[in-house]
């Protein structure tokens, strides 16, 4: 039988290892055993902010919602509960993003919402 010889297989793989470590301080970018370790490391980081940063931006457009109900005398969990009861769907982002944008429709969404809350 033929002798196998590794050698291209396992330059391959330091070579993705050392491209994908790119930009990393030090010897961890140019040392494939720190290389490796890092970018592990890195991985578990970007598996774990994926999910994080949904929380963040949630968290954003909440705050800026809040900050613009609170110009009309509203408190957000009021705001939302008037947007329930008047039958307006619009999710957190879009709010966030009138409010930001469009300081006059959101006056009028505010006032929906005020009114659902009175009646």
């Amino acid at each position: 039988m033929a002798r196998v010889k590794r050698g291209v297989t396992s330059h391959a793989r330091h070579k993705k290892v050392l491209d994908l470590s790119k930009g990393f301080r030090g010897r961890s970018s140019t040392n494939y055993r720190i290389a490796i370790e890092r970018l592990e490391k890195s991985l578990q980081y970007a598996y774990r902010d994926r999910r994080n940063k949904k929380r963040e931006f949630r968290a954003l457009w909440i705050q800026r919602i809040n900050a613009a109900v609170r110009e009309h005398g509203l408190t957000y969990s009021r705001f939302i509960n008037g947007l329930a009861k008047a039958g307006i769907e619009i999710d957190r982002k879009v709010l966030a993003a009138v409010a930001f944008d469009d300081a006059a429709t959101f006056a009028e969404i505010v006032k929906k919402a005020q009114a659902a809350l009175a009646a």
